[in-house]
Parts: structure tokens; sequence; C-alpha cells
């Protein structure tokens, strides 16, 4: 049965929690697909992925660079699973038709954002709905997250 998580962004932003969240994605040996609004911001997060860390980078692609079996975690903005995610994360608002593909489906949205916390809350609803396990994560004062539902 597919999981369907909910992060809250309140101290962090996304460019800070989504390479955490992918590298843990990793460790687990998942594979990853991170859903995007647009192109646009298919292109920052890849951008990210190279380079928010000194240390590292995380491996990705897009359907730029082709063949998305090759990559371990996959950027785009359309609903499909080009590389065989295990995981998939939408941000930015992204929309998911059919979460039952995945072990995981992860909803990153901004708290400061009524919009986004809106559109939450109806994903909430939606995802119990159809039968989903669904929990809520909350940054707590330092940043870490903690499951509140």
């Amino acid at each position: 049965m597919t999981e369907v998580y909910f992060y809250h962004l309140e101290r962090r932003r996304l460019d800070d929690a989504l390479p955490t969240l992918l590298e843990r994605s990793l460790e687990r040996g998942w594979r990853a697909t991170v859903q995007a609004a647009s192109e646009e911001r298919v292109e920052a997060l890849s951008t990210l992925l190279w380079t928010y860390s000194e240390e590292s980078f995380l491996p990705h692609g897009t359907a730029r660079d082709g063949q998305p079996d090759m990559h371990p975690v996959f950027l785009t903005t359309s609903e499909d699973n080009p590389n065989g995610a295990h995981v998939r994360f939408l941000v930015d608002g992204a929309e998911l038709g059919d979460a039952s593909p995945y072990a995981r489906v992860v909803f990153i949205f901004d708290g400061s954002d009524t919009d986004a916390v809106a559109r939450a809350r109806a994903e909430w609803q939606a995802a119990k709905a159809s039968g989903y396990t669904v929990s809520y994560w909350q940054q707590d004062e330092t940043g870490r997250w903690q499951q509140k539902a």
C-alpha cells in the first residue's frame, strides 16, 4: 500500500530540505522522481542537486538528458514514472493522479503560502479517501522533521 507523506516547510526552504530527503531515499535503495510545476523549476532543481553541497552531489537527470532509466533521481513536470521510481516527490503545487505505482508519495509545501497549504489539505483529504496511508510531518524549532499526524 502506498504511503503518502506531507512535509510542511516552516523553518527551511525547499532548496534546503529536498536534497536531504532525496539522499535518504537513495540510502534506502529507492529510485526517486521529483515532479515540479514548470520546466524552469526543473532546471533550477537540477542546478541545485549539482551544487547544494561542496562535498557531494545527487546523481540525477531530466528529459533533456535522455535515458531516464539510467538516473536514480529524475526531475520532471509530467506524471509518468520514467525511471521506475519507488518514491515520488511533488513540489510547487505539482499534482499526481495515481499514487499506486509508488511505495511513497511525498508532497512538500511551503507553510507560509496559504494557497500551498490549502492544496495540501485537499490532497490529504483525497489521499485518505483513496485509502492510502497518510502522515503529516512538520519542522520543529531546529528544522528537524517531526511526525504530527
